[in-house]
């Protein structure tokens, strides 16, 4: 059974007839609380990107709301001229590539073989895994572990291994293993002769590209966002990734930060600092912005098949 597309036009018409004035009244209220909760969401991040590029005298004064005002791109020269900053952003990025990298393989080493239905007491070892997402040591006790027990103390190594595995997300990858690939496929590989090692490598990964993309971005962005941790563990300004700098800048208003200490006007630095505030707060969100469009396709095949089931 067909349907005319001429005839759409008039069903929707006859729709919108039938509807009472209550009804109308009750959309037109609901389009108007969407579009002003859109607009106090969307502003605040349009604002931080125009007054970025505008006059510092221009944002203090309040005289920046919807556009630019004399606009510049001083503010984001001072940024790449702080060394201090610039080696924050580079040791973000390492923290980034060496962080997210680790936590994929520990993740995948967990949930593949708790997604294998020959596992002996895998239901076991899943109530063993899910009982720290509830319940954990804390803060102290994971600090003296750390420092004391392990030694790692103002060392990358801290930051990475610390919350290394995230049991949510290892729980998604295991129900995607389990949900999307058939068992069958892997005992098929293993009468064919290949180990449990060469059937994850040649079988399993290829086909898990969308769930690793997706978790792998999930543990990027956390990793790229974290300051707690660094701000904990390392004591060494020359290890501190872009996060931690950011958080000296807005919290403790560290003007030296972004001016190298070596300006004699307080206010004219004071000034310069609420608009080199805004600059870092742009360049620290482009590489998430930049990476997030090349992998949200992935994110329905990913996500949903690896939650809904199991």
């Amino acid at each position: 059974m067909t349907t005319n597309s001429k005839n759409l036009p008039t069903a929707k018409k006859s729709f919108r007839s039938r509807q009472s004035k209550g009804d109308i009244a009750f959309e037109i209220i609901v389009v108007i609380l969407l579009a002003m909760l859109t607009l106090t969401i969307i502003y605040p991040l349009y604002f931080v990107v125009i007054a970025s590029f505008s006059d510092a005298k221009a944002v203090v004064g309040g005289q920046v709301i919807v556009l630019p005002v004399s606009v510049t791109l001083e503010n984001y020269k001072e940024c790449f001229k702080n060394g201090d900053l610039m080696q924050g952003y580079g040791n973000s990025f390492q923290l980034l590539i060496y962080g997210t990298a680790i936590y994929l393989f520990l993740t995948i080493l967990c949930a593949y073989p708790l997604s294998r239905k020959d596992l002996w007491g895998r239901n076991g070892i899943m109530v063993y895994c899910t009982i720290p997402m509830f319940f954990g040591g804390g803060l102290i006790p994971t600090y003296l572990l750390v420092t004391k027990t392990l030694g790692l103390s103002n060392s990358w190594w801290a930051v990475i291994l610390v919350g290394g595995v995230s049991t949510y997300n290892m729980i998604i990858m295991r129900t995607f293993f389990m949900s999307s690939i058939p068992f069958e496929l892997q005992e098929a590989a293993e009468i064919d002769g290949c180990s449990p090692l060469r059937t994850l490598i040649s079988i399993i990964l290829p086909l898990s590209i969308p769930v690793i993309c997706v978790i792998g971005l999930y543990y990027g962005v956390g990793i790229w966002n974290s300051y707690f941790t660094a701000l904990i563990y390392l004591s060494d300004k020359n290890k501190w990734p872009l996060q931690l700098f950011l958080r000296q800048i807005l919290v403790n208003a560290d003007l030296s930060v972004v001016d190298g200490g070596d300006a004699s006007d307080m206010a004219r630095r004071a000034m310069r600092a609420e608009t080199i505030k805004y600059a870092i707060c742009v360049l620290a969100s482009i590489p998430m912005l930049v990476i997030y469009p090349f992998i949200q396709r992935y994110f329905v095949k990913g996500v949903m098949i690896g939650s809904v089931k199991g």
